[in-house]
This record gives structure tokens, C-alpha cells and sequence, in this order.
């Protein structure tokens, strides 16, 4: 009855979205106004991350029943939100109530649904784990399509899309999936307790940061922190004036951290009332600075320290699990049966470890970023870098420079980018050092 009450609640008062190119001179400004429920920030966060955007400022109110919020927002590379496209689909996305919906999944290049068998993989890392995966995913003939891999505090977690490359069917059979899981179990546990590493098929729609969030969050690898120079400043501290838990934090700047925050904030069921997001600058970096007024999901405040450390914890891990440590590898060729299996094995060979990686394939085209340390953790050296470039092809492996808030090289839109194919180059093999993305 209460759902069915809060779903007549918001059919009498739909949200609306504004979006304004004119009151601010630096970033477009997008204002919510929506009847409140928990996830109803996250839902709206996640729109705009999830189509590339960067959240400079923001200002949270959700007190009384009501989402009021304000989001100031640029492109990855600084400029406003210009292309109607793009404005209108924030705005009707939002304002349908499917923050959610395939269609958002589809823009930000995921396959629809019935497109792919989903599955997600967890277990403690080690040098090489991402490229024994791949390879029995390959032995298997599992082709992997898009996927994204974290590692964290000696854990990892990965949600990827497979096909299967033998039949060229997007469901594989349960008969297959036992004998995948059970193989994958085998390659994840390595010298640890069989029952520490785990393989599920998602359920259909899956946001893989979300999820790969939820992963690492149930295990628990907040528990695990390893030393570091530099971790992010969060505090939690009493409002009793106002009956609020007030969380402040400040960390270097990068996109998606916004939404990495409220994820976990709400997957702790958490409600923020209030806030205020900014961003800063330093002598060699952006800051963003988060200032949250929070109660748990059934209005109390934090009160014990265990439950203190805990929120400190857990915010420090969301923050650092999509972090880009290492060097930034990006491998654009045509995709093929055992593509990332073979580029993974070339960097286990050389000594290196895969940090983070996201994996997407387009129009034929495989577009796999990677982020590399050495097996120690420390930066690659650059002569093993140009040996291993040299082995996939000079074209193909490139390193990535740091673009972010940059100027943008050309004119493009983002629905231009995520809608049509950039490749114009004819078929190439990875191993071929004259093949090129455009």
C-alpha cells in the first residue's frame, strides 16, 4: 500500500528539470525538482555521469519530502552542454522517473540487456589474475564484450558482458555457465580458501559501477587499508542543533566521484538532507570539497565511534577504488576471438599489473583502456613500455596523456560520439603494428 501510495504521490507531482546555459559563466546548470525518495539523488547522479559529465558544484536539498538539487556541469573537457541532443534527453530521462532505464545503459555504449550474458567475478588480486580470466574465458570460447575491472587494498572485482563466440549466441546455456564457474572459481581462489572467490551471473540492467561497488563494499575490503602517502580528509562530526551527521571530505578531483560517494552512501542506507559539493585547486591538482548532512535510512544520527570509523572507512574505499593509479594504456583495434586474453598475456609476460580496466567493444571495434603499475606497485619503465607497444603495435597501444577538463581537440558532441561510429580505418589485427584507431 505505502508503494502504491508513493507512486500516486508522484504522478500528481512529476519531476522537472531545468536547464540553464545562461546564469553561469563556466558550466551549465541543471536543477531538480522531484518528489523524495532514498536512491532519488544517486538516480539523478548517475544520469549525468553516466552520459561523461563533470560535476563541478552542486548544492543537495531533500528535507520535507521534497529533491531539490542543483548541479553545475561541464563536458570532460571543460566546455557547457550545448548540443540540444544532449539536453533533451538529460531532461527526459530524469523527468521520466527512469533514471535507470536500458535507454541511459544503451547511450553510455552497454548492449541491451538481451544482448549479453552478464557476469560478475571476485577474489583476491595478484599479478597476472586478469590474464588467466581472460585466457579461460578464451579456452572457453566466451567473448568478452564490454566489462569494467577494479582492484582495491588487495581485492578484486569485475562485471563483464560475454557472448558465446562458438554458437555466436548472447545467452550461454547453464550447462556452460556451471562449467565456466566452476573453472573461474578455480583460477580466482589461487592459493586462498576455494570459497573466496565467487562468480555470479547478474541480473539483467546491471550498472556495473554500482555493482562493482556493492561488490568490493560486501567483501569488505574497507577492512583491508593499505598505507598510504595520501588518502582523502573525511570527517564525521554532530549537528545537534540540527540533528544531522555531518560528513566532510576532501580529495583530489576526477570525474564519477560524486557518484561513487552517494552510491556508497546509500548502499549504507544513508539519506543526505543536505549538501554542498565545490571544487578547488591546489598547486598541483583539482580538489572537490563534499560537506553532507546525513541521517540513516530510519532518521538517526550516528552516534557510537565504531559506527564513525566505519562511515570513514567505507567513504575513503569509494573514493579510492575507481582512483587511476598506474599509467593509462588505451587499445583500439577491431575486436576478435581472444583479443583481450592475448593483450593481457603480453602484459603479464612483461611484469605487468593491471590496476583498473575498462573493456568496450563498438560497431566491431574493441576500445580496452588499462591503468599499469609494475607488480610492486611502481611506475612502469618506459623501455618495457615501448617493448610491449612494439609487440601489440605502435598504432594500436597507446598511451593515454591526462585530458581531463583540457581543452577539447575538436569539435564533437557527446551524443555525436556515443551514437556513430569515430572508426573509419579498415580491419586490423592486434600484433600488426601498421593498424590504427581514428
Amino acid at each position: 500500500m505505502g508503494d502504491e501510495y508513493e507512486k500516486l504521490i508522484r504522478r500528481m507531482n512529476p519531476p522537472r528539470v531545468e536547464i540553464d546555459n545562461d546564469s553561469c559563466e563556466d558550466a551549465t546548470v541543471i536543477r531538480v525538482d522531484s518528489v523524495n525518495k532514498h536512491g532519488t539523488l544517486l538516480q539523478v547522479v548517475q544520469v549525468l555521469t553516466d552520459m561523461n559529465l563533470i560535476i563541478k558544484k552542486a548544492y543537495i536539498s531533500s528535507d520535507g519530502g521534497w529533491f531539490m538539487d542543483v548541479f553545475h556541469v561541464c563536458d570532460y573537457y571543460g566546455s557547457k552542454i550545448r548540443d540540444e541532443e544532449v539536453i533533451n534527453y538529460i531532461q527526459k530521462t530524469i523527468e521520466s522517473d527512469a533514471a535507470l532505464m536500458p535507454s541511459v545503459r544503451e547511450s553510455v555504449g552497454v548492449m541491451p540487456a538481451d544482448d549479453y550474458t552478464s557476469i560478475e567475478l571476485s577474489g583476491i588480486d595478484r599479478p597476472g589474475l586478469l590474464s588467466e580470466v581472460c585466457a579461460v574465458l578464451a579456452d572457453l570460447e566466451c567473448n568478452v564484450v564490454n566489462g569494467e575491472i577494479w582492484t582495491h587494498n588487495s581485492r578484486a572485482a569485475a562485471v563483464v558482458n560475454v557472448t558465446d563466440s562458438s554458437t555466436g549466441s548472447s545467452i550461454i546455456d547453464p550447462e556452460r555457465l556451471l562449467t565456466i564457474k566452476n573453472l573461474l572459481r578455480y583460477v580466482l581462489k589461487g592459493n586462498s580458501d576455494y570459497e573466496a572467490a565467487q562468480m555470479r551471473v547478474s541480473p539483467p540492467g546491471t550498472h556495473k559501477g554500482r555493482r562493482l561497488h556493492q561488490i568490493m563494499f560486501d567483501d569488505r575490503d574497507y577492512e583491508r587499508m593499505e598505507e598510504k602517502y595520501q588518502r582523502p580528509h573525511i570527517t564525521v562530526a554532530d549537528c545537534p542543533e540540527k540533528d544531522y551527521t555531518v560528513v566532510t571530505m576532501r580529495s583530489k578531483d576526477r570525474p564519477k566521484l560524486l557518484f561513487d560517494i552517494v552510491c556508497t552512501l546509500t548502499d549504507m542506507k544513508y539519506v543526505v538532507f543536505h549538501g554542498m559539493v565545490s571544487t578547488g585547486t591546489t598547486e598541483a591538482y583539482q580538489v572537490k570539497n563534499f560537506e553532507f548532512y546525513i541521517r540513516d535510512i530510519d532518521g538517526r544520527c550516528i552516534r557510537s565511534e565504531a559506527e564513525r570509523k566505519r562511515v570513514i572507512q567505507c567513504l575513503e574505499a569509494a573514493i579510492e577504488r575507481r582512483a587511476s593509479e598506474g599509467l593509462e594504456l588505451e587499445l583500439c583495434t577491431d575486436d576478435r576471438a581472444g583479443l583481450l586474453s592475448d593483450t593481457t598475456r603480453i602484459f603479464r609476460e612483461n611484469g605487468l599489473a593491471i590496476r583498473r580496466a575498462e573493456i568496450s567493444t563498438k560497431n566491431g571495434k574493441a576500445i580496452n583502456t588499462f591503468y599499469v603499475t609494475d607488480v610492486k606497485g611502481n611506475p612502469v619503465d618506459p623501455i618495457i613500455i615501448n617493448s610491449i607497444r612494439e609487440q601489440i603495435g605502435i598504432t594500436i597501444l597507446q598511451v593515454k596523456q591526462k585530458s581531463y577538463l583540457s581543452r577539447k581537440p575538436a569539435q564533437e558532441t557527446i551524443v555525436s560520439f556515443l551514437l556513430a561510429s569515430i572508426f573509419k580505418r579498415p580491419k586490423s589485427q592486434i600484433l600488426k603494428p601498421n593498424t590504427y584507431c581514428n
